[in-house]
C-alpha cells in the first residue's frame, strides 16, 4: 500500500543529475551537505555549479549529449519539478582510489570526482531512491541554496519510484561495494543510440530494452506493433482470392520477413517483391538460409489443377538447372489439389501450404521476431508427408513454437513471483528448480534445462532476466527483468 509524504522543500542539483536520477542511470547525487538518511525532498533542477570543471569534462561522454540536453532545457524564469526522492544513505568520501570505481558507477568523471576532493574535504555521497510526481510541479526560479521552500506543501505517494526495491537494493549493494558495472559494453550502445533514438522507432525500442537490462529502467518499454503486420495479416484473404500477382507479391515478402534471402536480380528467379517473375518466371525463389523454390495459386473456389505442381517443375529445371533438385519445393495454393496434382506434388515432394498457415508463421515471427528459426523449419520442410499433409507439418511447428513461448513465460513468471513472495532480489537454479516443479509447470524440465533456459532468458540479446555469474552451475543467481507477453 502506498504512503503519503508531504514535501515543504527541494534539494537543488544540477538538472543532467536530476535527470540521470530520473532515468535511473544512477542512484547517487553529490548534496553540498550532510544529508539525513529518511530525509524527503523534491528534486529542484537548478542552474548551480558544482562543477568545477567544463561540463565535457564533469560528464561522462556516454551521458554527455543527454546532459547537453538537460542544461538547453533550463529557462531563466520557473522550473518545472518532476521527482521527488528519499535519502536512503549518506556518505563522506575521501578516498582518492576509489574515484575511477564510483565514476563508473555514476555519470561523473573521476577527473570531476578528483577535482571535488581538490576544493572540498570530503565529497558527500547521497544514496537516493526517486519517484515521479504524477505531473510536473512548476515553480519560479530560486535563488541558489541547498533547499529550496516549495510554493506550497506538496502530498505525494511512494506509488510510483523509478526504480523497484529489489532493483534498487541491488544498485545500493554495487555502489556500497564500488562493484564494477556488468555491462559496460552495452553502456556504451545505449549512448550511440542517444541521437537515433529520437528519429528512429526501432532504435528507440531497442533504446529502451537495454536500458532496462542494465537496471536504469524497471517498466517493459511499450512494444510498437510491428507496422509489416498490415499486409502480413492480409495474406489470407488475398490468396483466397483471384489476385494472383498481389499473393505472389505477398508471398516473397513474408519469405523475406521469414528471412530468407536471394542475391540473385534476375526477375525469372529472385524474391523481390517489386520485380515478380510473370509469365515464364518463379514465383518465388530463396537462396539462404537455404534453397527453396515454389509456385503461387490464388484461388477464390475452384480446385487446383496439374498444371500448378508441373509448371514448378518445368520452370525449376529451366531456370535453376540442376540447383533445382537440391531445393525445398513449395506449392502455396488456397484451394484443394485435384486428383492429379496430388499425385504430382507427392511424387516429386512438394509441401503444399495454405494462405492461412503461412500468415501464421509469418505473424509469429514478427510479434516475436527470435522466435521461427529456419534452420529448425527446415528438416520439418525436407520430411515426409508431402502434397496438402505438408500443411499440418508446418502447422505443428508452428504449435511447438509457441509452446516453447509459453514455458519461457512460465519459468519468468515463476521468477518474477519468487522476488515478490520472498523479497529476495536474487534467485538460484536449486530455488528456482523446486519452485516451477511445484507450479504445474506446462512440461518437465530438469535443473540442467532449467538452468539452461534461465541463462537464454537473460541473454543481453533477450533481457528477460539478469544473471550473476557463479563459479558454477549452482552458484549462478537470477533475477527478473521484464515479462514475456504472448499474444497469440
Amino acid at each position: 500500500m502506498s504512503k503519503s509524504i508531504l514535501l515543504q522543500t527541494a534539494l537543488a542539483l544540477p538538472n543532467p543529475d536530476i535527470e540521470a536520477l530520473i532515468q535511473g542511470r544512477m542512484i547517487a547525487a553529490m548534496p553540498r551537505m550532510f544529508l539525513n538518511p529518511g530525509r524527503t525532498f523534491a528534486l529542484y533542477p537548478a542552474d548551480i555549479s558544482i562543477n568545477l570543471l567544463p561540463h565535457e569534462q564533469h560528464y561522462r561522454s556516454s551521458f554527455l549529449p543527454v546532459a547537453q540536453k538537460a542544461l538547453a532545457q533550463l529557462n531563466s524564469e520557473k522550473v518545472f519539478i518532476k521527482a521527488w526522492a528519499r535519502c536512503e544513505l549518506c556518505q563522506m568520501l575521501n578516498d582518492p582510489e576509489s574515484l575511477e570505481a564510483l565514476s563508473q558507477l555514476t555519470v561523473w568523471t573521476t577527473e570531476a570526482l578528483q577535482q571535488t576532493l581538490l576544493e572540498k574535504p570530503y565529497i558527500f555521497l547521497a544514496y537516493l531512491r526517486v519517484y515521479l510526481l504524477p505531473q510536473p510541479l512548476e515553480m519560479p526560479v530560486h535563488p541558489s541554496g541547498n533547499f529550496v521552500s516549495l510554493p506550497k506543501s506538496l502530498t505525494v505517494t511512494d506509488s510510483t519510484p523509478v526504480l523497484s526495491e529489489s532493483i534498487f537494493a541491488k544498485r545500493r549493494q554495487q555502489l556500497e561495494k564500488l562493484e564494477p558495472p556488468e555491462h559496460p559494453e552495452l553502456e556504451e550502445l545505449q549512448s550511440a543510440l542517444v541521437h537515433l533514438s529520437t528519429t528512429n522507432p526501432k532504435a528507440k525500442q531497442l533504446d529502451a530494452e537495454i536500458k532496462m537490462f542494465l537496471g536504469w529502467s524497471e517498466k517493459s518499454p511499450i512494444t510498437q506493433p510491428d507496422p509489416d503486420l498490415g499486409w502480413i495479416q492480409t495474406i489470407s484473404q488475398i490468396g483466397n482470392s483471384s489476385d494472383g500477382y498481389g499473393f505472389e507479391k505477398l508471398v516473397r515478402k513474408g519469405f523475406i520477413k521469414l528471412g530468407f534471402g536471394n542475391s540473385n536480380r534476375k526477375p525469372e528467379a529472385s524474391l523481390d517483391p517489386e520485380s515478380t517473375g510473370g509469365a515464364g518466371g518463379l514465383d518465388f525463389y530463396c537462396e539462404t538460409p537455404y534453397q527453396v523454390v515454389g509456385e503461387c495459386k490464388a484461388t477464390k473456389s475452384e480446385t487446383v489443377a496439374d498444371g500448378t505442381p508441373a509448371q514448378l517443375i518445368k520452370l525449376g529445371h529451366k531456370h535453376l538447372q540442376e540447383q533445382y533438385n537440391c531445393c525445398i519445393k513449395i506449392i502455396m495454393a488456397a484451394g484443394q489439389l485435384n486428383r492429379h496434382a496430388k499425385q504430382t506434388a507427392i511424387g516429386n515432394h512438394m509441401n503444399v501450404i495454405r494462405p492461412e498457415t503461412l500468415q501464421k508463421l509469418v505473424e509469429l515471427k514478427a510479434k516475436h521476431p527470435g522466435s521461427v528459426n529456419l534452420l529448425d523449419l527446415k528438416p520439418c520442410l525436407e520430411q515426409e508427408p508431402f502434397g496438402e499433409d505438408a500443411d499440418v507439418k508446418v502447422n505443428l511447428y508452428i504449435d511447438g513454437v509457441w509452446e516453447n513461448l509459453k514455458l519461457r513465460s512460465h519459468v519468468l513468471d515463476i521468477l518474477k513471483k519468487y522476488h515478490e513472495n520472498t523479497g529476495s532480489e536474487r534467485a538460484s537454479v536449486d530455488v528456482l528448480s523446486g519452485a516451477y516443479s511445484m507450479s504445474n509447470p506446462p512440461q518437465k524440465l530438469s535443473r540442467e534445462e532449467l538452468h539452461e533456459m534461465l541463462v537464454e532468458l537473460s541473454s543481453p540479446l533477450t533481457g528477460y532476466a539478469g544473471r550473476i555469474k557463479g563459479e558454477n552451475l549452482g552458484r549462478d543467481r537470477f533475477y527478473f527483468l521484464r515479462d514475456l507477453l504472448l499474444d497469440d
